[in-house]
């Protein structure tokens, strides 16, 4: 079966920058695919490569069978993109914006209307159809650019940091909506500043950082290879956070991590009641009063944050 999006080898460059330095990934008709990366890793590169909006330097990238160089039009018409920023006309209603966009992609006028009220019911906008988009909010636009770029029902949607700025219900109801996607046949390009939402939706995630990748897999298969859990402590007094975090720097697998609003550290540990053990009786010896201690599997936060600070390490080497 012919994967919905294939890339081999994908080079960018802008000037002296190399914005993506040799990046492959597959996306497998009828799944999610998580890009994960920080701000500046090369997610929006790919993004605007595989949409045609940008051409490569280097590499071979197919979208539903069609080479984005040479058969730019026929990608077009298989897919849907929502960016991170709304694209909207701010003149038109919220109907008559997918309504135009139904138009533009052939639909007669009576089944653009048809799925115009479709899409405004499935993202709750139905009381807002005949508004003007400069009366809606932004949560209200990000949903209305989502439904635009369902409009045509495609085969490879991409979606770019598509919950950004939206409440948590209305996240949810974009993660159904992705979820139904799937059901219904399509295949999925995500990319997210929201890690539980990669852990939520996708089938595999790859990792990018400086315009590479850095890691693929499951997020259990990415949650395994960092560390078999992680150990958080909160203690009594602000002022112990530094002995907590040396102790925690002693039998950890890796940097700790500290939140000083709420007096608290975690780290991966290998062993981890072995270790918890451990650094309480450290503590205890240390006169560190602890309140609240907790062990258990690692979030893809913890692996977010360890593989890019590898990639950050292996790039000073």
């Amino acid at each position: 079966m012919t994967a919905a999006v294939e890339a081999r080898g994908v080079v960018k460059s802008y000037q002296a920058h190399r914005a993506l330095d040799g990046v492959d990934l597959t996306v497998p008709t009828g799944t999610v695919l998580g890009l994960l990366g920080p701000n500046g890793a090369g997610k929006t590169t790919m993004v605007r490569v595989l949409t045609t909006l940008l051409r490569p330097d280097a590499g071979d990238v197919r979208v539903a069978g069609y080479d984005v160089v040479t058969q730019s039009a026929d990608v077009r018409r298989s897919i849907g993109l929502s960016g991170q920023y709304a694209a909207v006309d701010e003149s038109l209603t919220g109907y008559e914006n997918l309504y135009l966009v139904g138009r533009l992609y052939g639909f007669k006028a009576a089944a653009a209307r048809d799925r115009a009220r479709e899409l405004l019911a499935l993202f709750r906008l139905e009381q807002a159809a005949s508004r003007l988009l400069r009366t809606y909010s932004g949560g209200m636009r990000r949903r209305l650019d989502l439904a635009g770029a369902l409009v045509a029902r495609p085969p490879v949607v991409v979606l770019d940091e598509p919950t950004t700025g939206l409440d948590p219900r209305s996240r949810l109801d974009t993660w159904e909506m992705v979820r139904r996607l799937v059901d219904d046949g399509a295949s999925v390009l995500l990319t997210t500043q929201y890690l539980e939402e990669a852990d939520v939706l996708a089938d595999s995630i790859v990792v990018i950082d400086r315009g590479r990748v850095v890691e693929r897999g499951t997020s259990d298969e990415l949650k395994a290879r960092v560390g078999s859990e992680r150990l958080e402590i909160v203690v009594a007094d602000r002022a112990d956070l530094p002995e907590l975090v040396r102790v925690l720097t002693e039998v950890g697998a890796a940097e700790p991590v500290v939140d000083d609003h709420l007096r608290r550290a975690h780290v991966l540990v290998h062993v981890g009641p072995k270790t918890l053990v451990e650094a309480l009786n450290r503590l205890d010896a240390r006169d560190v009063r602890v309140l609240d201690v907790s062990l258990h599997r690692p979030k893809l936060d913890d692996v977010f944050l360890m593989l890019t600070d590898r990639a950050d390490e292996g790039e000073d080497s």
